[in-house]
């Protein structure tokens, strides 16, 4: 795949949430992972190894600040990072933050959802409820924690 026919070169990948000429951070829409932002490489390029060691630090750095941002507001039981790119070979990371019921939890959000009882299920709903109440808030912290980045 070129940067001709990538749907991360075409498209955003999301809702932007913040971008400069290297990094841009999206809103993943997710009803089912509320909170669920990626970070992605502004430039076609499928292997953190071939960013040179500062590029891969500004990346990582944005990754970081989004995990932050994700633990002061939305408060997860946990965060996942991933990179695959196996799918669109463009350089780009899932930061998903997780809780106890969620609608896989403790499964990947890829894999297939574990059965949930009809109390699970409500239990899951209210929750989401609430951490959907939050994204707003959680935006503006992403926003603000990028306010000042500076990259490599």
């Amino acid at each position: 795949m070129n940067a001709g026919d990538c749907p991360l070169c075409l498209s955003t990948g999301g809702d932007e949430i913040w971008s400069n000429a290297l990094v841009r951070v999206v809103a993943v829409d997710d009803p089912l992972h509320p909170g669920y932002t990626r970070v992605i490489w502004q430039e076609h390029i499928a292997e953190m190894t071939q960013l040179p060691a500062p590029a891969r630090q500004t990346l990582m750095e944005a990754v970081w600040r989004v995990e932050q941002a994700q633990r002061d507001v939305l408060q997860p039981d946990k965060i996942n990072l991933a990179q695959f790119g196996n799918m669109v070979p463009h350089l780009h990371w899932h930061v998903i933050p997780r809780w106890a019921g969620d609608s896989h939890f403790p499964e990947a959000v890829w894999a297939p959802a574990p059965r949930r009882s009809p109390e699970q299920l409500a239990a899951w709903q209210n929750r989401s409820a609430l951490v959907q109440a939050r994204l707003p808030q959680y935006h503006g912290a992403l926003r603000k924690a990028f306010a000042h980045f500076v990259a490599y």
